[in-house]
């Protein structure tokens, strides 16, 4: 009761219209609110290691979320009773489904966008974290380092880039260094291998256009990049050559529920009977997991923007830098505790950004960002002139000859934190046959290989209860590769031109990108004819002129393929009329 009181005042303090109740073993906040802040705010303040999680279900005054739904609705998989229906098509939702196609098991995945990869995956900066901001009492650090190290084999096997570059942290202050035993001891605990401190003649070595104030910088070998949505796409693709049934456009409406166990999923291309449900859901997990009777948890969308510079200018940067939570490049002057009290925060469950980072790209752009910002709005893609102007002002501190003028495109994503700031993996508590996989923020991407071969285990062993199920004898662990032109040297692109013209044909000019590239993209087990689909699997509208010449080529070849007419052929969802 102790602790109950304590969460009790903590919220009142906040919002004394909210009630709070303990149910399930978890806490519970209703009621409803002006500010988003404050519905934020009582979450936060309500978590405790005592209860199994916050459900705040506490409302905003006037909002109502606004569900994008496909307009399809059919009974192409009514009926359907699969082993496994994995819910979500992000990169969490793949690398499952990836695992699943190893074993004999009937695997259903579906995706209410219009393509795998359209959420959060899409939306963020494909950094391979190392974890320098976790502690490793938490859930996704343990999945964060196991995952960073199955990176380059699975990007191998996926035939997707993958880039060892490094993570900087940038050091101003010379007495930094004297840190450097403290903060290794740190980074052995975190089990992050290879970090060290690296004075300014060194740090130039590895960016020669390093910004002039850094004299040094904590350099974390194990960092990388990879392009999360290519990554994603080349998983379901992969999973979908080795038996699973990628459903898109399909959208969970509902689940039917009886003692404790999911007997039937409705959605709107028929209901569903699985043995077992995955939610990886992403923003929608939580949704999904009390439809399923299962909610623990609350997800509380957290929008970031980040914006991409030509490639021009890609060439400053060789890595990931950040700036020290120590440094201050200011004329403010801060005591001894003030910075150490800087650093702490830094490394607290309150701190929730990574700060703003300047990101070499696998594709050789630069990108810069994300900030945070709380949002009721689990759809919320929206950018604006304010947030552009924060990050650029921000990021000319670690990278200074930048100009505004070096952008070229800018998104906005959303993420999916829970209250308690970890993930959610784990096996059904109140219903039998779910398994959660929520909370999956950043570092998500790091983290899904990890998180899949847990969940792909047992899922294994629910459904082993029901039938024998064996090692998938036809398995494929190796993607079907495609030439990439670009790439090749001279007399390897006109061998592969006199074999097949179509790659010597360039579309994009931008990037490079041929018709024989895109027309490969097409001949896959996932084929989706829209122009952002095709953007997402092999770049053309990229470049600097995003799309303006390549576009309606593109539209033409889709057009061609599909046999329609090039009035049918989207931007992306049904919605986005392109002629």
């Amino acid at each position: 009761m102790k602790e109950f009181a304590k969460i009790e005042r903590a919220v009142h303090a906040i919002a004394p219209s909210v009630n709070v109740s303990i149910e399930n073993n978890c806490v519970v906040l209703r009621g409803e609110l002006d500010n988003w802040d404050d519905v934020v705010r009582c979450g936060r303040a309500a978590v405790s290691k005592k209860y199994l999680g916050v459900i705040n279900d506490i409302t905003l005054r006037g909002f109502e979320q606004k569900v994008r739904l496909p307009k399809i609705n059919d009974k192409l998989y009514d009926g359907r009773k699969p082993d496994v229906l994995i819910v979500g098509g992000g990169i969490s939702g793949a690398t499952i489904a990836h695992e699943l196609s190893k074993w004999q098991l009937d695997v259903m995945l579906v995706e209410k966008g219009y393509d795998v990869a359209v959420g959060a995956t899409s939306r963020n900066d494909g950094c391979v974290h190392v974890g320098i901001d976790l502690t490793p009492k938490l859930v996704k650090h343990d999945y964060l380092i196991k995952g960073n190290a199955m990176y380059d084999e699975l990007c191998k096997d996926m035939d997707v880039k993958f880039e060892r570059t490094g993570h900087m942290m940038l050091m101003y202050y010379k007495w930094e260094k004297l840190l450097m035993p403290v903060v290794g001891l740190w980074s052995k605990i975190l089990k992050i291998k290879g970090m060290r401190y690296i004075d300014r003649k060194e740090l130039l070595k590895i960016e020669p256009e390093a910004v002039e104030w850094a004299r040094g910088a904590y350099y974390m070998p194990t960092g990388g990049m990879v392009s999360p949505y290519k990554l994603t796409v080349a998983l379901a693709e992969h999973a979908a050559e080795n038996g699973v049934h990628v459903c898109l456009n399909t959208a969970v409406l509902g689940m039917k529920v009886e003692d404790g166990e999911i007997k039937s999923v409705e959605t709107n291309r028929g209901t569903i009977y699985p043995r077992l449900v995955i939610n990886a859901a992403g923003t929608y997990a939580d949704v999904i997991a009390d439809m399923a009777g299962d909610r623990t948890f609350t997800i509380h969308p957290r929008k970031g923007t980040d914006i991409i510079l030509d490639k021009k200018v890609g060439k400053y940067i060789n890595t990931t830098e950040v700036k020290s939570p120590i440094t201050v490049l200011s004329d403010e002057k801060l005591s001894l505790k003030k910075r150490i009290d800087m650093t702490k925060f830094a490394l607290s469950h309150e701190n929730t950004s990574k700060g703003i980072a300047v990101i070499h790209t696998v594709d050789k752009n630069m990108i810069i960002g994300p900030n945070v910002l709380e949002t009721p709005d689990r759809e919320d893609v929206t950018t604006d002139k304010e947030t552009m102007d924060f990050i650029i002002s921000e990021q000319m501190k670690v990278a200074e000859n930048i100009k505004p003028s070096d952008v070229i495109a800018y998104f906005s994503g959303v993420r999916s934190p829970t209250y308690e700031e970890d993930f959610q993996v784990r096996k059904g508590i109140f219903t039998e046959n779910i398994l959660e996989a929520a909370g999956v923020q950043s570092p998500g991407a790091t983290a899904a290989p990890a998180i899949a071969v847990d969940l792909a285990k047992w899922a294994v062993e629910y459904v082993s209860k029901f039938k024998a199920v064996e090692k998938n004898a036809s398995f494929n662990p190796v993607r079907k590769k495609h030439p990439h032109p670009k790439e090749m040297s001279e007399s390897e692109r006109d061998a592969l031109i006199k074999q097949n013209p179509a790659y010597g044909e360039i579309v994009c000019r931008c990037e490079e990108v041929s018709k024989g590239e895109i027309l490969d993209a097409l001949d896959s087990p996932l084929p989706v004819y829209t122009l952002d689909a095709i953007k997402r699997r092999c770049r053309p509208g990229m470049g600097r002129c995003q799309g303006g010449f390549c576009s309606p080529t593109v539209v033409k070849i889709l057009a061609e393929a599909k046999g329609v007419s090039p009035e049918e052929i989207k931007k992306s969802s049904e919605r986005a009329v392109i002629l």
